[in-house]
């Protein structure tokens, strides 16, 4: 890492981190440290009593398109679905909605009223973006936000009101995402819907390799 893109926190290297999930401490999630985390394949996680936490753990969760799976009863969703979908038409409403959502074995959400500032001013910037769906009587009833640095996208976060919306949300990024030339994703951790989808885990050097080869073919994911 060059001296010049060096973040305002206590940070090492990832890619000399050895076991540790955390490599930097402190800081906030403005738009210039999220820039330089999301290019160096680090995320921020807040952990209450602590200054905010930079992550880049050992084992990384992707999505490869190439390995999706979409179960039959999601196809046929898919398929027969009456909801629209729209990309970046109502981010402040997603990453709110997705702050309430209720997590199993979660004991309140990571997204802090500081995380929220500091990803609508990511979207503001053109970084961060939403996908929404909409019932038709134009309620949004599903959806999920994630971030676009060079070329890259990483998923965050996701909210469900009525059953499926977010994971129809979620296959119509992925035809966007594909649609734009990227073969994959990063979701950071596999949870069990991720799972079912054909989510894996690969090691750390695998993961920044795969980011910075990503990252040399110039794609523009959102226009």
């Amino acid at each position: 890492m060059r001296a010049d893109e060096m973040p305002k926190f206590i940070v090492i290297d990832p890619r000399s981190a050895g076991n540790a999930e955390v490599i930097g401490v402190g800081g906030a999630p403005t738009t210039s440290s999220l820039i330089w985390a999301y290019r160096h394949g680090v995320f921020p996680w807040p952990v209450e009593g602590y200054p905010l936490l930079w992550f880049c753990p050992p084992m990384r969760a992707i999505l490869d398109f190439d390995e999706l799976y979409v179960p039959p009863r999601l196809a046929r969703l898919k398929r027969n679905s009456p909801l629209t979908f729209s990309i970046d038409r109502a981010f402040s409403q997603v990453i709110r909605a997705c702050q309430l959502a209720n997590r199993p074995n979660q004991a309140g959400t990571w997204i802090t009223d500081e995380m929220l500032r500091g990803y609508i001013a990511f979207h503001e910037k053109g970084y961060a973006h939403s996908i929404e769906a909409w019932d038709p009587s134009g309620a949004l009833v599903g959806g999920l936000y994630g971030v676009s640095v060079d070329g890259v996208f990483a998923g965050e976060s996701m909210f469900h009101s009525s059953a499926n919306t977010s994971k129809l949300a979620l296959l119509h990024l992925i035809d966007h995402l594909r649609s734009r030339g990227l073969d994959w994703m990063d979701i950071q951790m596999v949870t069990p819907h991720m799972k079912v989808l054909g989510a894996q885990e690969i090691k750390r050097r695998d993961f920044l390799a795969r980011l910075e080869a990503t990252q040399a073919r110039g794609l523009t994911l959102f226009s």
